[in-house]
């Protein structure tokens, strides 16, 4: 099915033909569900701190962290663009009658515009809007509110609908106001302050955004740094051309444009794995771009990166300490026993029912290969109805039970006991983990081994008026890290506040 030219571009992303096959039978034979045993639960995979606990973990922390290299890794090429659908439904609009009918009939619209000098964008707005000699207040009276989202999304003025979230005004101090990348930038100076004051913090960008991001920062850090005392170092990287997926059409042929060539398609978060796996660090956060707050309510965010942080090193010192043995080979039934007893109450990590027969040799390696992998924390909320995924008990082909973060579309939903399991959920991933990416030789992992292939998403997305199929890569934080040792810890909803909408940044948490 492949031409000389299809070859050539394949060879210039960095594909190779097997990748093809490999997804063009996915999307022939679609993936796998996911089999949940039960959702992941307070004492039953989700461990609940108490305040001792919280405060020791935290302290912990404190004392061991700048003997890392501690690095903050912040998704952040996101578009902007879907904040704003009822803005642009609005615009798109032909008459007036039209748009009071939609007016009146949509909640939130109206509470956009009767709060609009709420939110910390207003000033750019009004400035943009007066260079042209037009004043915010008469477009308002008027209820010429058309204008006004010209001058919000389009390049006629703050051209908010065609940047990155990462680079939208969120909130609003005193004497100045902060992009959602510099409430980042304050977040690491806080609990990524490393050896030298060093605060190492890495975004990854879309190429279109590139120099405005580092533009950007550029003109922000120095301000930081001289308030936290801090020197930044800030890196960038791009979703690989190579984890781009092709595109079919609805009869699982290769997707070609109107001039013959094949259409390829960014992989999603999960390609960001690659990414991950260049990075240096040895203890990396992983948090969403628009997930931040102001200073006043950063203290719990604070206090609880520090505890899912300090359980890591601890679980790490343990874990280490247990691989030095295993691989001596000199473990009597009572080393085996302490460490099945760790792994089942501190990783959740039930072996298979033949465990007990295996030979004590098979033993010893069934335990080492376990231990000797990427190990993660993940931060969980209470499940308050946000739409994503959560933490569940999933089953494997062997009968092995895990834990892992399974969204919604990974679920057989036609299976009555699978839907039954997935509305279960106590508890919600709000995208809140610290991983350790070297082992206990001190060597870096290859992450890319610890991907579960056969997860995956199929959507049906279009381009130039046809239908198409596209396919993205196991989530990063899903099947990406699907064969990581794992452990979930419950942290309050108040380190929750992702920014989905325009009007989410109206809410009491990011005023």
């Amino acid at each position: 099915m492949l031409t000389k030219e299809d070859l050539k571009l394949l060879q210039t992303k960095g594909i190779d033909q097997k990748s093809i096959d490999i997804q063009i039978s996915n999307f022939k034979n679609g993936f796998p569900y996911i089999k949940l045993a039960k959702p992941a639960t307070i004492k039953d995979g989700i461990h609940a701190f108490g305040p001792k606990e919280v405060q020791r973990l935290s302290e912990y922390y404190n004392s061991n962290y700048k003997g890392y290299e501690v690095l903050k890794f912040v998704p952040a090429s996101g578009a902007a663009s879907r904040m704003f659908k009822n803005l642009f439904e609005y615009s798109a609009l032909q008459t007036q009658e039209e748009r009071q009918k939609v007016f009146t009939g949509d909640k939130s619209l109206q509470a956009f515009f009767e709060k609009l000098t709420e939110f910390a964008l207003y000033p750019d707005l009004v400035t943009a809007l007066s260079k042209n000699g037009l004043l915010v207040e008469q477009c308002l009276a008027k209820r010429d509110y058309s204008v006004i989202i010209d001058y919000l999304l389009t390049d006629k003025g703050l051209n908010y609908a065609n940047l990155p979230k990462g680079l939208l005004v969120f909130h609003r101090y005193e004497d100045s106001t902060r992009m959602a990348i510099e409430e980042h930038l304050v977040e690491g100076a806080n609990y990524c302050k490393g050896k030298q004051n060093r605060v190492a913090v890495h975004f990854t960008i879309s190429p279109e955004h590139a120099d405005k991001f580092i533009d950007e920062i550029n003109r922000r850090k120095d301000k930081y740094e001289k308030t936290f005392n801090v020197t930044y170092e800030i890196t960038f990287s791009i979703q690989k051309s190579s984890t781009d997926t092709i595109a079919v059409d609805m009869h699982n042929k290769p997707f070609r444009e109107a001039d013959g060539s094949l259409l390829f398609r960014p992989a999603g978060h999960g390609a960001l794995i690659e990414n991950l796996n260049d990075r240096e660090g040895e203890i990396i956060f992983i948090k969403n771009i628009d997930n931040v707050v102001p200073d006043d309510l950063k203290v719990d965010t604070y206090l609880y990166k520090r505890v899912i942080g300090g359980y890591l090193i601890e679980l790490q010192e343990i874990i280490f300490e247990y691989l030095e043995a295993l691989e001596k080979g000199n473990t009597d039934d009572e080393d085996m026993k302490a460490i099945l007893k760790f792994v089942r109450k501190e990783l959740s990590l039930v072996p298979e029912a033949d465990f007990a027969r295996l030979p004590h040799i098979e033993k010893i390696d069934y335990l080492f290969n376990k231990l000797n992998r990427p190990t993660r924390v993940c931060g969980m909320v209470k499940n308050e109805g946000e739409p994503g995924g959560g933490p569940f008990w999933v089953q494997n082909g062997e009968g092995e039970l895990s834990l892992q973060i399974v969204e919604s579309s990974q679920i057989d939903m036609s299976d009555a006991r699978q839907k039954e399991i997935f509305g279960l959920a106590t508890h919600f991933n709000p995208v809140d983990l610290v991983c350790g990416v070297l082992d206990y030789k001190g060597r870096n992992f290859d992450l890319r081994e610890y991907v579960d292939p056969s997860t995956g998403f199929i959507s049906v997305k279009s381009s130039d008026g046809r239908k198409l199929k596209a396919q993205e890569l196991p989530g990063l934080w899903n099947g990406a890290m699907a064969d990581w040792n794992t452990a979930f810890v419950e942290v309050p909803v108040s380190t929750f506040n992702p920014v989905k909408t325009i009007n989410d940044l109206l809410r009491k948490e990011h005023q």
